[in-house]
């Protein structure tokens, strides 16, 4: 047994590189995911910050904690808040009976001469940082500042705009800048007038002084040790970042996976068929079913072991790349890295032997069980292709996966919308077809060949013909392109699908002519802001805000849903919400606008929720909106947004008013704060985007490599495939055709094959989109008239591939047909 398997592996080595390259790849593919997965489980941890030398900090709490049940225990959930809750000023008082106290704020400010985020301090709390004075002095006087790097020097005049105004500044002092924040430092009388939310308090007592103190306050907390670290900028951000790329890449892994277990089982399955002589004449020879298995099982094990190990090797090396790739492209935060972790190795070795072994089996199988006369006939012309075990197993997979998205399309159709849909239901139809792409492919074959076969000379008649015998062959090297381009259309077209019907739907809300909205980098605009817009003649105004609600999903969750403050009089004037049921009319202090994912949402019905500052209390449903995208969120009042800064003011104009002069009168108002004055098309194409430069790079990962991979799969598969048809090639120069003409006939029969796979994988990616475009017209979600096919990303896969399947077929066999080692033949 030894002896043949090491024999087989010796004298068939070309197609066994096929199939170690195949699987190499797929291992490496899934040990850089793994190992790339398994460093955003967990995220570094950090020191106190920004108040290190602090002895006590209070600090308003910016998340809410609510009990739920899990199973028979009580655990508590905690969500960030959407307005994280001021320290008191009498509370502030109280604390300074215990010891001294320093209270700090924290304001966003915007400048040509700072970087965009920039925040103000009061430069009394620069004593508990790590701030310390470069250069210069402290601030004195009201107009001079200290900076913390951003290459300013002392005795440089800035302007700096904060909420309200505009004001030239001296830079008296500098200061290092720190790696969480960049920052400028007022006096604290100036810091005050700025602003008058106190977000934390430095107390010099003894902590159980401090927590006794503030009991019964509710909404602060005392922080000492390293829980001052809850006091830092985002302190949670290195844990919401690790969750974007921790999605990200396990996307990529399940679909990179999947494409390794389809391609090399294609792959194996392919070179076991090419060896049905071999099988015959060793059935012939006396060799047992038992014992042919058992060769084919060793030779897949050696290797699967070699291209395992090879494929973890290359997975070490892959790993930190794609890290460097996600930084660079800002999907991942600048300090992330390929952790000292080991497990991801194992599981990607024995995942690419147990692929090797079970993509041999049902082959194996196969060729175990024919006689040696049925083999020795079936080696010239492939006939029946199709076991009845594939037959029924791949039309089962083909109406699962219909049946699946036609009854989330009746029953639930907004799940379809969703990610992690659109990226895990073509795998099933890809599956199917894949299964049974020997039974589609003469039929196709025989259609798209009917013209090249009528054009003068024999080319495309041999193409056709060639094809259209050699199944397996077609169907094997076929399947790398229906996956490349099944995936492109399915994923691609359906991000884009989607986006753009989200902005359709956000267009279709709003009546508004112009849309204001804060300038670059800050928060919000100021109360003086709303009001000059107000005033403009002839606009209608309807300002709004970000906020949240959080609501119980029965006893055992907590439930974050966007929403909106507004003023309901307004709103109903300017905006064309989507509403069900109710009336937006009717939205009061005591009232709530939910959409159709709220649990029960009956008009009348009382619900408790909790505010976007922590506040709990019952609201009554006096409206409900259409689910649609998902981005139709609750609306509140302003009594309900406590701490929401104005983001949004929608502008509808007055019967008669001139359009040009109350956009001059909208830009006037909001110029003193660098606030923007845009069309609606315009704000809806900065809000939805067709494909950001993070999305774009993300999509690039979860296709990409996957891509990538697919289409060295497709090389060897053709180098294998043309290999094994060099006396078939040597008799078409012997029986007259010249090499150019042979060569010709080779290249034609491999762009007949892709062009099969295409079709096959355009089949596909039409049933996902198709399925997608039919739900959001079951949702009612403005849409165009048919789904984004990404023509340009299919029509790129189609001639990669169809130029990779050239080169790779043409190039062997015009090695083998060279007049020296034709004559040696």
């Amino acid at each position: 047994m030894l002896t043949m398997t090491l024999g087989g592996l010796r004298t068939r080595w070309i197609t066994l590189v096929g199939t170690f390259v195949a699987l190499g790849l797929g291992v490496a593919l899934i040990a850089t995911m793994c190992l790339a997965l398994a460093s955003t489980l967990d995220a570094p941890k950090r020191v106190p910050e920004r108040f290190a030398a602090a002895p006590v900090v209070v600090r308003g709490a910016d998340t809410l904690t609510v009990p739920v049940r899990r199973g028979p225990d009580t655990e508590e959930v905690s969500a960030p808040l959407a307005h994280p809750r001021p320290v008191p000023p009498e509370l502030v008082r109280r604390l300074g009976r215990l010891g001294p106290v320093t209270p700090d704020r924290t304001f966003p400010l915007l400048s040509g001469a700072l970087p965009q985020g920039t925040v103000g301090h009061p430069w009394s709390a620069a004593a508990f940082t790590p701030y310390r004075l470069a250069s210069g002095r402290a601030p004195e006087r009201a107009g001079e500042v200290v900076v913390a790097g951003a290459g300013v020097k002392v005795g440089d005049r800035i302007g700096i705009r904060t909420a309200s105004e505009y004001r030239t500044r001296i830079v008296v002092g500098t200061v290092p800048r720190s790696a969480f924040e960049s920052a400028v430092f007022f006096t604290d009388g100036e810091a005050a007038r700025i602003s008058s939310r106190i977000d934390a308090v430095v107390v010099r007592a003894p902590a159980a002084e401090v927590r006794e103190a503030v009991a019964g306050t509710p909404g602060v907390r005392v922080l000492t040790g390293a829980d001052r670290r809850r006091a830092d900028p985002d302190p949670d951000r290195d844990s919401r970042a690790l969750l974007t790329v921790n999605a990200l890449l396990g996307t990529a892994a399940g679909v990179t996976g999947f494409v390794s277990v389809f391609v090399v089982a294609s792959t194996f399955a392919f070179a076991v068929a090419q060896r049905r002589r071999e099988f015959g004449l060793l059935r012939m020879a006396g060799a047992a079913p038992g014992q042919l298995r058992r060769v084919v099982f060793a030779e897949a094990a050696v290797v699967g072991v070699l291209a395992s190990a090879a494929g973890c090797a290359l997975g070490t090396w892959g790993a930190p790349w794609l890290a460097r790739r996600l930084v660079e492209g800002g999907v991942a935060p600048p300090w992330f890295t390929i952790g000292d972790h080991f497990w991801p190795l194992p599981v990607a070795f024995w995942t690419g032997l147990l692929v090797a072994l079970a993509g041999v089996w049902a082959a194996a199988l196969r060729a175990g069980r024919v006689e040696p006369a049925e083999a020795l006939r079936e080696a010239a012309v492939d006939s029946r292709t199709m076991p009845l075990a594939r037959r029924l197993l791949g039309a089962g997979l083909l109406l699962a996966g219909v049946a699946v998205l036609g009854w989330t399309l009746a029953d639930d159709p907004g799940e379809l919308l969703k990610r992690k849909t659109y990226t895990t239901e073509p795998m099933v139809l890809i599956t199917a077809v894949g299964l049974l792409a020997p039974l589609l492919v003469r039929p196709l074959v025989r259609a798209l060949g009917r013209l090249p076969a009528r054009l003068p000379g024999a080319t495309g008649m041999l193409a056709r013909e060639s094809a259209s015998a050699g199944v397996r062959r077609t169907a094997s090297v076929a399947a790398p392109v229906l996956i490349t381009v099944a995936l492109t259309g399915s994923l691609m077209g359906a991000a884009a699908t989607v986006s753009e019907a989200k902005a359709a739907e956000l267009r279709a809300h709003t009546r508004a002519d112009f849309v204001v909205t804060p300038g670059a980098g800050a928060e919000g605009l100021s109360a003086g802001a709303v009001r000059r817009v107000s005033e403009v003649p002839g606009a209608l105004t309807s300002a709004s805000a970000t906020t949240a609600v959080f609501a119980r999903d029965g006893e055992s969750a907590l439930v974050e849903s966007a929403a909106r403050a507004v003023d309901p009089a307004r709103l109903e004037a300017v905006g064309r919400l989507p509403v069900v049921s109710g009336s937006v009319r009717d939205l009061d202090d005591r009232g709530i606008v939910v959409n159709e994912e709220w649990e029960r949402p009956t008009v009348g019905r009382q619900v408790a929720v909790w505010l976007g500052d922590g506040r709990k209390t019952t609201l009554r449903i006096v409206a409900v909106l259409r689910t649609g995208t998902g981005d139709n969120g609750a609306y509140v009042t302003w009594g309900n947004a406590r701490g929401a800064t104005v983001d949004r003011i929608e502008v509808r104009l007055r019967p008669g008013a001139d359009a040009a002069a109350v956009a001059r009168g909208l830009r006037a108002a909001v110029r003193s704060e660098g606030g923007r004055v845009l069309t609606p098309d315009v704000w809806v194409a900065e809000v939805h985007p067709r494909t950001s430069p993070q999305t774009r790079l993300g999509l690039l990962v979860v296709v990409g490599i996957a891509l990538v991979y697919a289409g060295i799969a497709l090389v060897g598969t053709l180098i294998m495939a043309t290999s094994d048809r060099i006396p078939e090639l040597t008799a078409l120069r012997l029986a007259g055709g010249t090499t150019f003409q042979v060569l010709r006939a080779v290249a034609a029969e491999a762009v007949l094959t892709v062009a099969v796979g295409a079709v096959l994988g355009a089949a596909v990616a039409g049933v996902q989109l198709l399925g997608l475009w039919s739900a959001l017209g079951r949702l009612s979600v403005p849409a165009t008239t048919m789904p984004a096919v990404p023509w340009g990303a299919l029509g790129a896969a189609v001639a990669a591939c169809a130029l990779l399947a050239v080169v790779s077929s043409v190039l062997p066999a015009w090695c083998a047909l060279r007049p020296r080692l034709a004559s040696r033949r």
